[in-house]
């Protein structure tokens, strides 16, 4: 059997000289077999029913070269602003903002979520539903799980998420479909998230993220609220560097590591209602032509939990503040 390594070397080399078939997993295998044999033992499984799923699963080496390059990773603000705030974009957000607005304004009263987080959320994740991932789920987090091994735990973890939310919520593991990284429904929640924190918003019995807006609504409000999300308060603000007294100010983290009053003392210009000893960070990302700036505060921290990037909770945050200026008065 090639070792993890040698299994990785030799799918890049492959990578490099063209794209491979996609190849069933071999029960057999040692991994894949210590794992099945885990989740038997560990969960209950029925080894018929366990042992179809995994053999049907099969292995894509082009969900490999996709986790190597995210968007996120790879361009620049400039260029990912560009994709994530089009007017089109914009214009469907006013429009879905309008049809759920009674219920936008619910969850904010119930949990203290912003509803232009949860509208900017869904514009970026899914462009509200309208692209929610051609790859299946088994195949992207076993891939993942057992031929990546960067990542291997990680994604382990989340195979045996998704068998077991596969028997509690009634799902098809061997149809279901969702992001080359495993991420499902509208609401793009990895099968963790979707086990801890998807909530049933309608009533049915049923945490539905594919077809129920109730559900995907509630369970993207439980989510930031349960990471910490506070009422009221923003996300970030526009900046700009007060010359010559920029001293001290470093980029690159996703949490607030210092204060509003620091920041300003260092040359970090900001308007913001947060007091001078509130939570904040200096981010700084490429424009077109020359850095732009933002002061970001505890909740930009709390909505990197939803996405390790900085660009996408600027993105976030900037989508859902322009849909939220259009949305008409309600009748």
């Amino acid at each position: 059997m090639i070792n993890a390594t040698g299994t990785l070397r030799t799918l890049i080399l492959c990578l490099a000289l063209g794209p491979l078939p996609a190849l069933a997993f071999d029960a057999t295998r040692e991994d894949v077999r210590k794992f099945t044999e885990e989740m038997k033992k560990k969960h209950g499984f029925e080894a018929a029913w366990l042992d179809a799923v995994i053999t049907d699963a099969k292995s894509q080496p082009k969900i490999i070269e996709r986790m190597s390059k995210p968007a996120e990773t790879v361009l620049t603000w400039h260029r990912y602003s560009q994709l994530m705030l089009t007017d089109e974009r914009i214009a469907a957000g006013v429009q879905f903002w309008a049809e759920h607005r009674e219920r936008l304004a619910s969850i904010e009263r119930e949990t203290g979520v912003s509803p232009h987080v949860i509208v900017g959320i869904l514009g970026v994740e899914t462009y509200f539903g309208r692209i929610t991932g051609k790859d299946r789920v088994l195949d992207a987090l076993a891939t993942l799980a057992f031929d990546y091994p960067p990542r291997a735990t990680f994604f382990r973890a989340e195979l045996e998420q998704l068998l077991l939310l596969a028997r509690e919520e009634r799902i098809d593991v061997q149809t279901v479909l969702g992001s080359y990284a495993g991420a499902m429904g509208r609401a793009q929640f990895m099968p963790s998230s979707y086990r801890a924190y998807a909530i049933d918003g309608d009533g049915d019995d049923r945490r539905d993220l594919w077809e129920s807006w109730d559900d995907v609504l509630a369970s993207i409000a439980n989510y930031l609220a349960k990471h910490g999300w506070r009422a009221g308060e923003p996300v970030a603000a526009p900046a700009a560097l007060w010359f010559p007294r920029a001293d001290g100010l470093v980029a690159g983290g996703r949490t607030p590591d210092t204060t509003v009053k620091a920041l300003r003392d260092r040359g970090l210009r900001f308007d913001t209602t947060q007091e001078g000893k509130a939570p904040a960070l200096f981010i700084r990302v490429d424009g077109e032509f020359a850095p732009v700036y933002r002061a970001g505060f505890h909740n930009f921290g709390v909505v990197t939990k939803y996405n390790r990037s900085v660009l996408y909770a600027l993105a976030v945050d900037e989508l859902g503040r322009r849909i939220e200026t259009l949305v008409p008065v309600a009748p």
